[in-house]
Parts: structure tokens; C-alpha cells; sequence
């Protein structure tokens, strides 16, 4: 039976390294995955699911404008689609998790959606939040904070290394621009 999961997290979990194993799952029992990733997150190269430590897969883009259910449909028609597998799912738009559900529940295929829960303001993602309250399963990855504790939070930071705590939701950036932290750590840099 297909289902909708979300594995979320914050930064450096090994969301996409996790994406990569599961595809490779599928590619080596003779079955077909279909890979998205945000067009909007060109930190690497465009058209890839790469992850830090140095695995990559070809991958479909996805853009707010990309009916995701309509292309899964039309690729499914002429090559059985055995799972979809989406990067970057807080880019999603609410429209586009709603065609998450339609492929799982309308076409029988499950689907596997890894993002950021929230953002630099510890504030969800419109895509993250669409997934929490309709995915069938929810998954956390968990990644550590300096002092050790789990990051619940990411940071972002300006040129100079200073936590900023104003602008546009989406900024894409790596290690460079953010950090993450536990509660307490986020609490004293951004809610002062």
C-alpha cells in the first residue's frame, strides 16, 4: 500500500544522503524511482540530488509552477514509476503536496519527501507544513547541535558570520550561511 512519508529535519541530518540510499534500494531490485529536487537550489549542479559527502543521482526539477502530479502520470503511462522521491520538499507549494496525495492515493505510488521543517525564524515552511499535516508518515532525522544536544533549529548568518534575523524566507545557502542548533542555542541568537 503507497503512502506519503516526510523525513524532515534541519541542516546536515543526511536528508539527501538518505534520499540517494533509498533510490539506489530501488535501482538495485530492478524497480523504477523518480527523483525530484528544487530548481531554485542551484548549490550544486542543476538536475542533481547531491549530498555532502559525495553522493549524487539525475534528477527532475521542480518549480512552484511544476504539476508534479501530471508529469509522474504521463512518465508512469510509458515506464512503470515505482517511487517518487523528492528533495528540498519545502520548496514544495501547498498545491504541489496535495499532488503528492494524488499519486499515492490515485495512482498507487508511494512517495518519499525530505525537507527542512523550518526556517531561520523557526518558522514552517509553507511546502514542511502541508507534509506534516498530510503525509501518512512522519520521520525525523536528527543531526546535533554544538554543544551536543539535537538541533531543532538552523541559523542563518550574514557575510560576516553574525546570526541575522530578518529577510526572505528562501535564501539558499550551505554550511557558509547556516548552522544548526538546539532550542535553547536558537533562542539566545535569534529571539533576544
Amino acid at each position: 500500500m503507497a503512502q506519503l512519508y516526510f523525513y524532515y529535519s534541519t541542516m546536515n541530518a543526511g536528508k539527501s544522503t538518505h534520499l540517494l540510499q533509498s533510490a539506489y534500494n530501488y535501482t538495485e531490485r530492478g524497480l523504477n524511482s523518480l527523483l525530484y529536487t528544487a530548481k531554485i537550489d542551484d548549490r550544486f549542479e542543476q538536475g542533481k540530488v547531491s549530498s555532502r559527502i559525495g553522493l549524487s543521482a539525475e534528477a527532475s526539477l521542480f518549480s512552484p509552477e511544476t504539476n508534479v502530479y501530471d508529469e509522474v502520470t504521463q512518465l508512469h503511462q510509458h515506464t512503470p514509476i515505482n517511487c517518487v522521491l523528492i528533495d528540498e520538499a519545502q520548496f514544495l507549494t501547498k498545491q504541489q503536496v496535495k499532488q503528492l496525495t494524488d499519486i499515492v492515493d490515485g495512482l498507487g505510488i508511494p512517495v518519499l519527501a525530505y525537507g527542512i521543517r523550518t526556517d531561520f525564524l523557526g518558522e514552517t515552511f509553507s511546502g514542511s507544513a502541508a507534509l506534516l499535516a498530510w503525509a501518512d508518515k512522519l520521520i525525523e532525522l536528527k543531526t546535533i547541535c554544538h554543544c551536543g544536544k539535537k538541533a531543532n533549529f538552523v541559523i542563518r548568518r550574514d557575510e560576516n558570520g553574525h546570526p541575522v534575523s530578518v529577510g526572505e524566507q528562501v535564501e539558499v545557502g550551505g554550511n557558509e550561511r547556516y548552522e544548526p542548533l538546539c532550542r535553547a542555542h536558537f533562542k539566545a541568537l535569534v529571539w533576544q
